[in-house]
């Protein structure tokens, strides 16, 4: 199919027209927006990129009216976040955040005990895609981050998820040891990640409402978010590095809790 040229769109009268705007960069997290047949309002191509998945976006794109605009790799390369936009962005409306009830209301339509994981400022977006990637991989009902002193869902965590944020419940609050309570309230357990503890990940029983606290990179979980925990677990170390990336740790925590679960549900 024939697309039209790169004009002026980026830039209009000196002021960026998408700024309301945000994108979603790379081709496995673009055919996930269209696959949800999610709010696209453009779709940058590369010049050139007539091939493999890119066909079958250009082809989706088509089949649901979305316009296609041709633009070159410069261009691209300007306008991307992640500096690997595998020649493609979509601009799309800023991302939705759900509210916590949403979370909760998300275990009860699968009629599965609520599991749930909380970012307690996580400052790298590539660590909050991975974990938003592997979350959704574990059936996680949906993740909690703060507003404040902590990375929000943009380009780089579309990217990072592989388009997994399209299918997993956000909530983003004022208070993450408000939240706490009010999960607390409602029968889940809060359980934190903690080096300093004397629980292995592995010895902890995690059949239960749950759900799971990631610390901040370096810094781990904050003084009264621990207080707040039920029980903390740890993962020990052998090597000489004392501590592990923290998009690791929440894949290997999250998916002893999904073993254990699936154990004693036997």
């Amino acid at each position: 199919m024939q697309l039209p040229k790169s004009c002026d769109i980026i830039t209009k009268n000196g002021g960026n027209i998408w700024k309301n705007y945000g994108q979603v960069e790379g081709r496995n997290a673009v055919i996930e927006l269209l696959t949800n047949q999610r709010d696209i309002n453009k779709i940058f191509i590369q010049e050139g990129e007539k091939h493999g998945s890119i066909t079958k976006i250009i082809a989706m794109a088509k089949e649901n009216k979305i316009v296609l605009v041709k633009a070159s790799k410069k261009k691209l390369d300007e306008m991307s976040k992640t500096h690997n936009h595998q020649g493609v962005i979509a601009i799309v409306p800023p991302f939705e955040y759900v509210e916590v009830e949403d979370i909760l209301k998300e275990a009860k339509l699968k009629k599965e005990e609520p599991f749930i994981i909380i970012l307690d400022g996580i400052e790298d977006v590539h660590n909050l895609g991975s974990i938003i990637r592997t979350a959704e991989t574990a059936g996680v009902h949906g993740i909690i981050i703060p507003k404040r002193r902590a990375v929000a869902v943009n380009s780089t965590a579309y990217k990072t998820s592989a388009g997994a944020v399209e299918y997993m419940k956000i909530a983003r609050v004022n208070n993450i040891n408000e939240t706490i309570n009010n999960l607390k309230k409602e029968g889940i357990w809060v359980c934190g990640t903690d080096m300093q503890t004397k629980t292995n990940y592995y010895e902890q029983d995690y059949n239960m409402p749950l759900a799971i606290v990631i610390g901040s990179e370096g810094k781990g979980m904050g003084k009264l978010t621990k207080e707040n925990c039920d029980f903390l677990v740890k993962i020990p170390m052998q090597g000489k590095i004392s501590s592990l990336n923290a998009s690791v740790s929440a894949g290997i925590v999250i998916y002893e809790a999904v073993r254990s679960r699936k154990l004693l549900q036997k």
